[in-house]
C-alpha cells in the first residue's frame, strides 16, 4: 500500500509531498568571439548555470523515479521528504549537494550520482536551529562511502562548533563494499565522531530502514533512538548469518525490528506506525531538548497554574502497602497537562523515565512502577534509569524522582546476570550528577534502593515525603522474621516495627526528608524548589572521567 493511503490528516493539511522533478532541459546558445580575437570560443556564464542545476536536478532525483517508487511501495518516504516533513518549512540549507564518490572499482565510475547516497544540511524545528543526515536508499541502497562519510562528518563538526543538535536518518544497506577499508574508515570516524559530540550536543537516530552490521554502532553512541515498525530493522549479523553459524531461523523482523529493540534489548527508544508518525514525534521530543550543554532546557510558555492542588493524589496511595498503583497518573497529576513524554515505555517498565514540564521548564522525570513488579530495581531498569539521568545531567535539565520502591529484585537470575554491577550504574548516575535533584518518596523506600533513588545522601537538593512513605532497612514482614525470630506474637511485633521505623518521621527527625507534605501540594512545592536552585552552582573534583562499573 502506498504511504500516502495511509497518512494522517495532519500530513496532508499542514504539507503536501511533492513527487514531481524539474524536467532536464539545456538551453541552447549561440557561441559569440570577438572579430579582434583568435581565443578559444569558452563556455558563457549561463551555460555553466545550466550546468550546475541540472547536476542539483539529478542529486534531487537521487536514484531515478523507478526507486522512488519502489521506496513509496514499501510504505517509506524518499531522503528529501523525511527532510520536508521534519524540518520547519523551507528552513533546510543543504550542504554538499554536488559530491560525488572517487571510486573506481568494479565500474563505480558508471554509477555517479551526485549527492551519493547522503542528503546533509542544517534547519530548524520549531525555530531552533538542528543538523541533519538523511541517508538515501535509492542511491546504491544507502550505503556508505568515503565521500558519503565525509558529508556526514562535515554537518557533525558544525553542529559542535555552533552548538546544535544532530539528527541522523538512517535507512542503509551498510557499507559499500566495492570501496573496500575507505568504506569502514568512514563509518570508524563517524563513530569517533558521535563520541565526541556526546554530552556536548544531543544526537538522535531514527531508523526508518536497513541498519545492520558495524553501521548499527553509530545510532547506539547516540542519545536517542526511534524506530520505524515493519520497515526498520537493527542487527549486527543478519538471519543468513545467525542460521550458518547457529542453525537457527529467524526473521529480520525478529531478529532485530522494532518490537524486539524496545521491548527485549532496550536499544530503541520507541517505535511509531509509519514515517510521517516518527517524524512528528521527533518534532513534539525536540523542544524538551536545550540545543547544547551550554545552553539551558527551553522554557515554554504555561497555561496550567503553578499553584494547582490535585486533592486526587491525597488518596491515590492505596492505604495497604501491597495494593498496586500507576506512577504515570501520579506524574500526569504533578506536571504541566500533557506534557510527559515517556522514553521507553515497554522496556523495563517497572521504571519510568521521560520528560516533563513544570512552570513550562523541562525535566526529566524517574519514577519507579508500583504495578510491575512492585516497582522493584532489576538490571534492565538500573541501566534505563542511568542512562536518562546521565543525559539529563549532560545537558543541565534538572531531574525529579518518584520513589515507591521496595528493593532491588532478588533471585538468582539477577543475581548471576550482575544486578551488583548494574545496580552500581544507578547508583554512580545520581551521585555524579550535578543537576538540581528533587525526590518525592511516596510510598515504600527500603533498604539499599531507597539510598539509590535520589536520597538526600547523594546530594540531593530537595527530598521530601508523603505521609504514605515508608523509610526502612526492609518491609515489617521481613524485619520481623529477623529481629523477633523466635517471638511468638509476630503480629504485634510487626504492628510496633511500623509504628517506629516504617513512616517518614523517623527519617524527618534526622533530616534524611526536608519536609513531609501532603500530596495534593507537591506540584506547588517542586516549583518553588526548581526556581529557588535555578542558580545552584556544584561541580565535581577535577578527573580525566571517572570509572563507572561497565
Amino acid at each position: 500500500m502506498n504511504i500516502l493511503s495511509r497518512t494522517s490528516r495532519w500530513a496532508h493539511q499542514t504539507r503536501t509531498l511533492h513527487y514531481s522533478h524539474y524536467p532536464r532541459y539545456t538551453p541552447k546558445y549561440t557561441e559569440y568571439t570577438p572579430k579582434h580575437t583568435q581565443h578559444t570560443p569558452r563556455h558563457t556564464p549561463y551555460t555553466t548555470l545550466s550546468a550546475i542545476q541540472q547536476k542539483r536536478e539529478q542529486a534531487h532525483e537521487g536514484g531515478g523515479q523507478l526507486k522512488i517508487k519502489a521506496q513509496h511501495d514499501k510504505g517509506k518516504l524518499t531522503a528529501r521528504e523525511r527532510i520536508r516533513l521534519l524540518l520547519d518549512k523551507d528552513s533546510f540549507r543543504e550542504y554538499d549537494v554536488f559530491a560525488e564518490h572517487q571510486c573506481t572499482e568494479f565500474s563505480m565510475q558508471n554509477s555517479i550520482i551526485p549527492g551519493d547516497g547522503v542528503v546533509t544540511g542544517h534547519g530548524t524545528i520549531h525555530n531552533r536551529r538542528v543538523f541533519i543526515y538523511s541517508q538515501d536508499f535509492t542511491v546504491l541502497g544507502g550505503s556508505l562511502s568515503r565521500a558519503n562519510a565525509n558529508k556526514i562528518l562535515k554537518i557533525m563538526d558544525q553542529a559542535m562548533l555552533v552548538g546544535a543538535p544532530i539528527i541522523g536518518l538512517e535507512d542503509s544497506g551498510g557499507a559499500r563494499i566495492q570501496e573496500g577499508v575507505d568504506s569502514l574508515a568512514g563509518y570508524a570516524d563517524i563513530f569517533q565522531k558521535n563520541v565526541m559530540a556526546s554530552g556536548v550536543v544531543p544526537q538522535l537516530s531514527v531508523i526508518m530502514g536497513p541498519c545492520a552490521g558495524g553501521a548499527v554502532y553509530s545510532p547506539a553512541l547516540t542519545d536517542f533512538v526511534f524506530m520505524v515498525q515493519d520497515t526498520s530493522y537493527m542487527f549486527v549479523t543478519g538471519p543468513d548469518v545467525v542460521k550458518a553459524v547457529t542453525n537457527e531461523d529467524v526473521s529480520q523482523e525478529v531478529l532485530g525490528g522494532a518490537r524486539t529493540h524496545t521491548r527485549k534489548s532496550g536499544v530503541a527508544h520507541n517505535a511509531f506506525a509509519n514515517d510521517i508518525e516518527a517524524l512528528q514525534a521527533v518534532r513534539d521530543f525536540f523542544p524538551y531538548l536545550p540545543l547544547s550543554n551550554k545552553d539551558t532546557p527551553v522554557r515554554m510558555d504555561c497555561d496550567d497554574p503553578l499553584d494547582r492542588q490535585d486533592t486526587a493524589l491525597d488518596t491515590i496511595v492505596p492505604s495497604h502497602s501491597n495494593i498496586a498503583y500507576d506512577m504515570n497518573e501520579v506524574i500526569n497529576r504533578i506536571v504541566d497537562a500533557h506534557s510527559f513524554y515517556e522514553i521507553s515505555p515497554k522496556f523495563a517498565q517497572n521504571i519510568l523515565v521521560g520528560f516533563g514540564r513544570l512552570a513550562g521548564q523541562s525535566v526529566g522525570i524517574v519514577a519507579n512502577q508500583p504495578l510491575v513488579s512492585s516497582g522493584a530495581l532489576d538490571i534492565d531498569a538500573s541501566v534505563k534509569a542511568a542512562r536518562f539521568i546521565r543525559f539529563c545531567d549532560a545537558f543541565n535539565i534538572p531531574l525529579v524522582t518518584l520513589v515507591d520502591v521496595p528493593g532491588f529484585m532478588p533471585g538468582t537470575a539477577q543475581e548471576h546476570a550482575g544486578i551488583i554491577r548494574n545496580g552500581a550504574k544507578l547508583l554512580y548516575a545520581y551521585c555524579e550528577a550535578t543537576v538540581p535533584k528533587l525526590t518525592v518518596i511516596t510510598r515504600k523506600a527500603y533498604g539499599g534502593a531507597y539510598i539509590v533513588m535520589s536520597s538526600k545522601h547523594l546530594r540531593g537538593d530537595y527530598n521530601v515525603a508523603w505521609p504514605s512513605a515508608e523509610i526502612a532497612v526492609m518491609g515489617a514482614s521481613g524485619a520481623v522474621e529477623i529481629i523477633f525470630r523466635n517471638h511468638k506474637d509476630k503480629s504485634t511485633m510487626r504492628s510496633e516495627y511500623k509504628e517506629k521505623f516504617a513512616t517518614p518521621l523517623f527519617a524527618a527527625k534526622r533530616g534524611y526528608v526536608d519536609d513531609i507534605i501532603k500530596p495534593s501540594e507537591t506540584r506547588t512545592r517542586l516549583i518553588e524548589q526548581l526556581d529557588l536552585l535555578q542558580t545552584k552552582s556544584l561541580q565535581n573534583p577535577w578527573k580525566k572521567h571517572g570509572c563507572i562499573p561497565l
